[in-house]
């Protein structure tokens, strides 16, 4: 028995639940391993910051921390546009996920600032990530392809023998917040499925409870990109504003009036 399902058993044990809750709980943890074809408890914490210290450039490194931070699919990361970031409310807006469903997901504070970081450096327009083939001045996304390669390439980089591509980080994440004490229920409206079964009870989650969640992304000590690459008296981003997100972000949530609440 894996320490994660000894955990849960405990858990289930200590809150005093029917037996029926009991095997409705075993039965969909069992379901949520199956859809993966392998055990959940993919990658360590240890794994995981080595593989984040050595992606190769900032986009990258940005591409990995939202994966890990969000449990985003790899299609959904390059369709993400700079008006999707709502600094504010600390949510990230997923437009059109797999069944074409919208979905929230909670920002945690070691994600902003890397967002932050990497809008200064590249200053998006439309797309958070765009790609550079293509007509000159036309603002594409990057291919899912690109987050391929920035996990494959960390993984190879980190000296990490394990098979990582992005889905992995995504099960990861979702391993991850139960181990930390998130309801199974969370993980599934967080991960964006429909439906789980074996679990009867589709939440709907309300801000409260997007902030409440435990973000694995914050358990984690990272060192910055800046750190690793840049020397801090010829990096110019050590200068800079640190203390907010990109205006830009800002003046278009505040144009758009209640766009932001009616998401």
């Amino acid at each position: 028995m894996t320490p994660l399902r000894q955990r849960m058993l405990e858990e289930l044990q200590r809150r005093n639940y029917s037996p029926s809750t009991f095997r409705g709980y075993i039965l969909a943890v069992k379901q949520f391993a199956d859809y993966f074809d392998e055990s959940p408890d993919k990658l360590g914490t240890e794994e995981v910051t080595r593989l984040i210290e050595a992606a190769s450039n900032l986009t990258y490194r940005t591409i990995l921390m939202l994966l890990y931070g969000t449990g985003m699919r790899r299609a959904e990361v390059p369709l993400l546009k700079v008006d999707d970031i709502d600094s504010e409310r600390m949510i990230i807006h997923i437009r059109q996920g797999k069944g074409r469903r919208d979905r929230d997901v909670p920002m945690s504070p070691k994600l902003l600032e890397v967002l932050r970081e990497y809008y200064r450096q590249n200053k998006p327009k439309i797309y958070l990530f765009t790609s550079s083939a293509g007509h000159f001045g036309v603002d594409n996304p990057i291919s899912d392809k690109t987050v391929w390669h920035a996990c494959r390439g960390a993984a190879k980089r980190a000296g990490l023998s394990k098979v990582i591509g992005p889905h992995t980080l995504r099960h990861t994440f979702a391993t991850h917040l139960l181990e930390a004490g998130a309801d199974l229920r969370t993980i599934q409206v967080l991960l964006g499925h429909a439906c789980l079964r074996y679990t009867v009870i589709y939440l709907h989650l309300s801000q409260r409870h997007l902030r409440a969640v435990i973000n694995p992304l914050e358990q984690i000590t990272l060192r910055s990109h800046s750190e690793l690459h840049d020397p801090p008296e010829d990096n110019p981003l050590w200068h800079g504003p640190s203390g907010r997100w990109p205006m830009s972000f800002a003046w278009r949530a505040a144009s758009s009036g209640t766009a932001s609440a009616k998401r």
